[in-house]
């Protein structure tokens, strides 16, 4: 079955880029109407959608995060990456990321809740 997995440094420091790369396995990240998505938890809230890569390579950003946020692939390696620069100690969560796939409702395109997810791995802003 699909898995992916998060991996990257846990310590980053203010200031600089946070970068973080998922391998997905068991399925292709090019294959038609699926989104790879990069979703974050900080402590004691909730989960915070940032944006995602879709199967075409386009991508799509939270507009909060957009101005600092960079989710690129290497489908070579049937992997994405988060680049998010200029962090501070706010950006202290857990980070996921997780697939979705496209739907067509009302006139409208939708992105399902993420119906594979990755463990997750804590990334701690600080100097």
């Amino acid at each position: 079955q699909v898995q992916l997995q998060e991996s990257g440094p846990g310590l980053v420091k203010p200031s600089q880029t946070l970068s973080l790369t998922c391998t997905v396995s068991g399925g292709s990240i090019t294959t038609s109407d699926y989104y790879w998505s990069w979703i974050r938890q900080p402590p004691g809230k909730g989960l915070e959608w940032m944006g995602a890569i879709a199967y075409d390579g386009s991508t799509y950003y939270s507009p909060s995060l957009k101005s600092h946020t960079s989710i690129s692939r290497d489908t070579s390696k049937n992997q994405f990456s988060l680049q998010l620069s200029s962090v501070t100690p706010e950006d202290t969560a857990v980070y996921y990321c997780a697939r979705s796939f496209k739907y067509y409702s009302g006139r409208h395109y939708y992105l399902s809740p993420p119906n594979y997810w990755g463990q997750g791995t804590q990334v701690t802003v600080s100097s």
